[in-house]
């Protein structure tokens, strides 16, 4: 039994190591022209499921950090007591039955790595390490598996005398290491620990690989290594099945050698099972820190100003030394580097650092202990100062982040029934370590998607294989994860379920970088990235991938542009009179959700509110991002836009934000309506109209719902009814105000409202809403008298889909009073 205690005192839960990758010589090509990949990446790539691992004999991965030169730091948990300190070396006779109970967990460990595609190879007493109540926990046993079975890396992986005789005689580049290496490990492992004696411990590196190799003809290896250990006579007396054991461990034929998972079940430990083993329980006061996911506590210690390369440098593991000292004396043609010294630093050197946490809880020790644990209906919204800062500071203040973690762990794991309070949460902000997570919850992404995602054809050649193959390596290649070997071939396998799942769509330029937010935040979860694309285009993109697209891009385009008019007419109409229109720079925009426009960093916060919106929030971004640009455009020519969007000028992403939410809340739903926006039901007078309609209009149109919503709402509005005044006195819209205009009064370019009280009225409404009314057939002057009004720079004109005839089948028509 432990108590949580704010005041107790927090040991070092990380370690961090670093190593260097191999680098490619500098001619080095790949099949397709371009260069290689650096190993680092390719490293940093494969070490991505070390961090899915979870098993309770196996420390967790946390982070892989890639540096300059092919570095790669690595931060794991770590415990500062293993079996080696245990033991005093190995030079301690331990209990059997303590013994034999490491051997079971570490079998366990081992033979869960086995089933996951791994092996250890780097198995010492050293990296068998026990946490506090002395569980095992197994060390380093990632390094094989993330330098592509140690392809990757100059060094070789393993301690020699630990290391299988098959290892040394086999050519490492053609023949992977097995579990049965592992098994070969163990036994010695575990003979040092049973006699109290290490093997060969003055001997040098190659009498070691001697002795290794001369074991090949002996009868009873066993046998031999206890009589070299000088421990003969204590090894004749173990139990016959305790020598059995260790006889299927060290077997020089690997065929008879036993893999880990058939050791597992030996009938040792049935003779000597764990519950006689008493194991060292902890009972002293903890702090509430090392109840939380470990992950969350690395993270937090991050923000605090936690560094895993800064802990490096000061024990010494790095150390900078002028790049002129470090030039070559010549350099051949074909790249080869000669005479060049070699940075000290670089040299292997696996020794761990213990990362203190002291940073993390001085910063949060004024908390209470409620705050670690609170209920979710206790956690009430307070007027918090922090809330008011920009985003960019909030995603690193360490006390905010914590609060806001503590959360929506909560909310998610409560997820659905606490879906309100986690959208709520949601539109102040997502915190960056569980965007994944709420991403997935925003597309209601539910049910057995693994299955679904395991169930299609993802290897079957396709006729749009080529161009993947082609778009990917160029998709977001700043990042280094995404440009690692196995980012790709996870955005190859998503994109390609996804097209096979829906046949009548085709591949489109843009549908990688589309791809890629999801993959790169469910790096190791192919079957989430894969239904939050699915769920993202059929709410954002609704057939927008269609093999003929060009109606549903029109219409995407169109709609931007009513959106300006509607918004803001003074760039409106200085667009009409460029000729810039949306479809020179926007098509990317819209085909990407921007993904293509912004770098990562960027599309999150960006798509953390799209998430958030419905189908027309994207317009929104995109009349934000030119309400940014709107000085410049309005002082540019033709050829001066095109040059703008051609290379887009730095977006302030919290602003366009801010804006697009901003310009959301104020708009009408029906000004936005899209005829191919995937909707469950449409309402008898919502504006579905064809392209060709949208084409010929300049402001957009609004349905009679909105404009029943505007009158029990408290925004301002103005209906300006356009028919003659013996029309209007008969019957309109009670509050509404007539100015009597003709078609053919708009052919003159010089005309203009006459002075009236009307029109006074008209200019005092500037900023509300303008609702254009007239009889259905009359479409053409109501379009003309809101181009009219645009040009004059009235913001927010729309005309009423329908016409006054839809205002008569909902009985709100009365006699008018004029002015």
């Amino acid at each position: 039994m432990t108590c949580n205690c704010v005041d107790a005192p927090v040991p070092p839960l990380f370690g961090v190591q670093t190593l260097f990758a191999a680098q490619h010589t500098s001619e080095s090509c790949g099949a397709n022209g371009l260069p290689l990949t650096p190993n680092s990446i390719t490293i940093l790539g494969n070490a991505q499921k070390l961090k899915t691992l979870n098993h309770s004999n196996l420390v967790s991965h946390l982070d892989f950090i890639r540096k300059q030169h092919g570095r790669i730091i690595l931060v794991s948990q770590y415990f500062n007591r293993s079996v080696w300190t245990e033991s005093k070396n190995c030079s301690l006779l331990l209990p059997l039955e303590k013994v034999l109970s490491w051997t079971h967990k570490v079998l366990s460990a081992l033979t869960y790595l086995n089933d996951n595609g791994l092996v250890h190879r780097f198995l010492t007493p050293q990296y068998i390490l026990l946490d506090d109540e002395d569980n095992v926990k197994l060390f380093n046993y990632g390094i094989y598996y993330m330098t592509n079975s140690g392809k990757n890396i100059t060094f070789p992986i393993g301690k020699l005398k630990y290391t299988a005789p098959e290892v040394l005689v086999l050519d490492r580049a053609s023949n992977k290491s097995g579990p049965k290496t592992d098994s070969w490990s163990l036994g010695i492992i575990v003979l040092e620990l049973l006699l109290g004696a290490q093997l060969w411990p003055t001997l040098k590196l190659s009498q070691i690989i001697r002795k290794i190799l001369s074991l090949t003809h002996c009868t009873d290896v066993v046998m031999r290594l206890a009589r070299e250990m000088g421990r003969l006579t204590m090894y004749q007396s173990f139990p016959t099945e305790l020598k059995d054991f260790l006889s299927k461990c060290i077997c020089m034929d690997a065929t008879k050698r036993m893999c880990p998972k058939e050791l597992y079940d030996h009938k040792i430990f049935s003779l000597y099972e764990n519950s006689k083993i008493l194991t060292n329980k902890c009972y002293s006061c903890k702090h509430p820190l090392r109840q939380m996911k470990l992950n969350q506590v690395y993270y937090l210690w991050k923000l605090a100003g936690g560094d895993a390369e800064w802990a490096l440098k000061k024990k010494g593991l790095l150390r900078n030394e002028s790049s002129i000292l470090l030039l070559p004396r010549l350099i051949i043609l074909e790249g080869t580097l000669y005479g060049n010294t070699r940075n000290q630093s670089c040299l292997l050197d696996l020794q761990i650092i213990e990362l203190s946490l002291d940073l993390l809880v001085n910063r949060l020790q004024h908390l209470k202990i409620t705050d670690y644990d609170p209920l979710i209906d206790q956690i009430k919204e307070c007027d918090d100062p922090t809330e008011k800062l920009p985003l960019v500071i909030r995603e690193k203040d360490t006390e905010y982040q914590f609060h806001r973690i503590v959360l929506f762990d909560r909310l998610l794991s409560s997820y659905p029934f606490k879906l309100d309070r986690l959208l709520a949460e949601a539109k102040k902000d997502i915190p960056p370590y569980f965007r994944g997570e709420i991403w997935a919850c925003l597309l209601n992404i539910c049910g057995d998607t693994e299955n679904t995602y395991l169930s299609i054809d993802k290897e079957t050649a396709g006729v749009t294989d080529r161009q993947i193959e082609v778009d990917i390596p160029r998709c977001h290649q700043y990042n280094d994860l995404l440009s690692s070997s196995v980012a790709h071939k996870k955005l190859k396998r998503v994109l390609k379920a996804w097209l096979v799942s829906h046949p009548k769509y085709v591949y489109w330029q843009g549908l990688d970088s589309l791809c890629a937010p999801f993959v790169y935040l469910n790096f190791c979860k192919e079957h989430v990235a894969y239904a939050c694309l699915t769920a993202f285009v059929k709410k954002y993109l609704n057939d927008v991938f269609l093999r003929d697209n060009s109606t549903v891009i029109r219409e995407y385009l169109i709609k931007l542009f009513h959106l300006i008019a509607f918004h803001d007419p003074q760039l409106a109409n200085h667009l009409d009179d460029k000729g810039f229109i949306p479809d020179l720079f926007a098509i990317p925009w819209f085909l990407t959700m921007f993904s293509h426009v912004f770098p990562m960093h960027k599309i999150f916060h960006l798509w953390d509110k799209l998430l958030l919106g419905d189908s027309s929030y994207p317009l929104f971004v995109g009349l934000s991002i030119l309400t940014q640009l709107r000085s410049t455009l309005l002082n540019s020519g033709f050829n001066e836009c095109i040059l703008l969007f051609s290379d887009l000028p730095e977006v302030d992403i919290e602003k366009c934000v801010l804006e697009s939410s901003k310009f959301s809340d104020v708009t009408p739903r029906s000004i936005t309506f899209r005829k191919h926006e995937f909707r469950t039901e449409t309402r008898e007078h919502d504006p579905c109209l064809i392209y060709e309609v949208l084409q010929n209009e300049f402001s957009p149109r609004i349905s009679v719902y909105d404009l029943q919503e505007l009158k029990r709402s408290c925004h301002k509005f103005l209906v300006v009814d356009s028919r003659a005044q013996d029309c209007y006195i008969e019957k309109s819209i009670p509050g509404s105000l007539n100015i009597p205009v003709k078609e053919e009064d708009f052919a003159d370019e010089n005309f203009d409202l006459e002075p009236s009280p009307e029109l006074s009225a008209l200019v005092n409404n500037r900023g509300s809403v303008l609702i254009v009314v007239d009889n259905v057939y009359e479409l053409n002057k109501v379009n003309k008298f809101c181009r009219f009004l645009v040009k004059k720079e009235y913001p927010k004109v729309c005309s009423l889909h329908g016409g006054i005839e839809v205002l008569e089948t909902l009985n709100i028509l009365v006699p008018a009073i004029l002015f």
